[in-house]
């Protein structure tokens, strides 16, 4: 059973001169808290280049959750090795030196600002704690909400506890309570900012990997290009190398065929122009001139029979087929042409992608 609250409205003239005076150091206050942890800046104060400010601490944590695949190491390590990461306000890259962040300046005025400030709360908390008691029990309404019943998860008073519903309810100060829940809603808070911080700085590294990857990609394809053409030049050149030795032997042969065939084309005009003339000695009809033109026929016709030998190319003389280029082993070294050894046929070259 859960008890129900009893507000009294604020007294008439808090709109006064005190209402302004708050404003301002709410005002004041937004100006003093941290884009990291959400808090009131803690000592120390670093200044960032861009001018915005941090704890000393938060930017620890941001510049290791900016480095998230860096090797595991301790984060004083570092915090003061250098590195660089983005102000968590504008995204402005902040370099730093071998110091770490240790070598950003300290800024005393926000420093200063925040222990006056702490001072005017202190004083202004003290100032209005008598008029603070508002909530005040519907059950007694003369006794104030200063517990908090843990089995109904709700405010109430301790003559609840004692006389009331909440009797056999475990109950804690309610000033512990709210303290121990802000704290754990301000851890909240502050681990879902480092989580973003950390998620941004990855998908930083991997877009930058990914231009990387694509830059690479585009210098390997023009060195293969190159490398294919290299070998095209060279076949190429080695084509026109071969086709000259078969037109040499083909020129070589032609020559010869072409030289005996003229021979014996000239051996044949003779032997024709001998059987003309023997065919018009076998006319003549006077025996003396007969004999006389038959003789001297006869020993023409004995000269051309002794040079008539018909010199004829060796057989498969016109055959080509020698001249045969043995690519079988350098077609399947074509074929198998890869990459060097380290390279997968998945195109994988072996590492991974870490999940962080």
């Amino acid at each position: 059973m859960s008890s129900t609250l009893g507000v009294k409205p604020p007294s008439a003239g808090s709109s006064g001169p005190g209402a302004g005076s708050r404003a301002a150091m709410e005002n004041l206050e937004k100006q003093l808290i941290c884009p990291v942890c959400l808090e009131m800046f803690s000592k120390p104060v670093i200044i960032l280049p861009c001018q915005h400010n941090l704890c000393r601490k938060c930017a620890s944590d941001v510049l290791q959750s900016a480095n998230p695949l860096w090797q595991t190491r301790g984060s004083t390590t570092v915090a003061a090795s250098g590195g660089r990461f983005r102000c968590p306000s504008c995204r402005h890259e902040v370099v730093l030196d071998r110091h770490g962040v240790y070598g950003l300046q300290r800024n005393l005025l926000v420093e200063n600002i925040i222990d006056i400030y702490r001072q005017q709360e202190t004083s202004r908390l003290l100032n209005l704690k008598p008029r603070q008691q508002q909530l005040m029990c519907e059950e007694h309404p003369e006794e104030k909400i200063n517990i908090y019943c843990l089995s109904c998860q709700t405010p109430t008073c301790s003559m609840c506890k004692v006389f009331g519903p909440h009797m056999d309810c475990d109950v804690a100060p309610i000033a512990s309570v709210y303290a121990t829940q802000k704290k754990e809603l301000s851890d909240s808070i502050a681990m879902l900012v480092a989580s973003n911080d950390h998620i941004l700085a990855v998908i930083t590294q991997m877009e930058e990997m990914c231009r990387t990857l694509k830059d690479n990609s585009k210098r390997q394809k023009e060195k293969l290009v190159e490398a294919f053409d290299l070998l095209t030049s060279i076949l190429e050149e080695r084509k026109e190398e071969v086709v000259g030795v078969i037109s040499k032997h083909q020129d070589d042969k032609l020559q010869h065929v072409q030289s005996l065939i003229q021979r014996h084309g000239e051996h044949l005009e003779v032997a024709v122009g001998l059987v003309e003339s023997a065919i018009q000695a076998m006319e003549e009809q006077h025996m003396s001139q007969f004999i006389q033109s038959a003789n001297v026929i006869l020993e023409k016709v004995a000269d051309v029979s002794r040079s008539s030998g018909v010199a004829l190319p060796q057989l498969g003389y016109e055959c080509m087929s020698h001249l045969v280029l043995d690519i079988d082993d350098v077609t399947v070294m074509l074929r198998s042409l890869d990459f060097s050894s380290g390279v997968r046929d998945d195109g994988d070259d072996g590492s991974e992608v870490v999940d962080d």
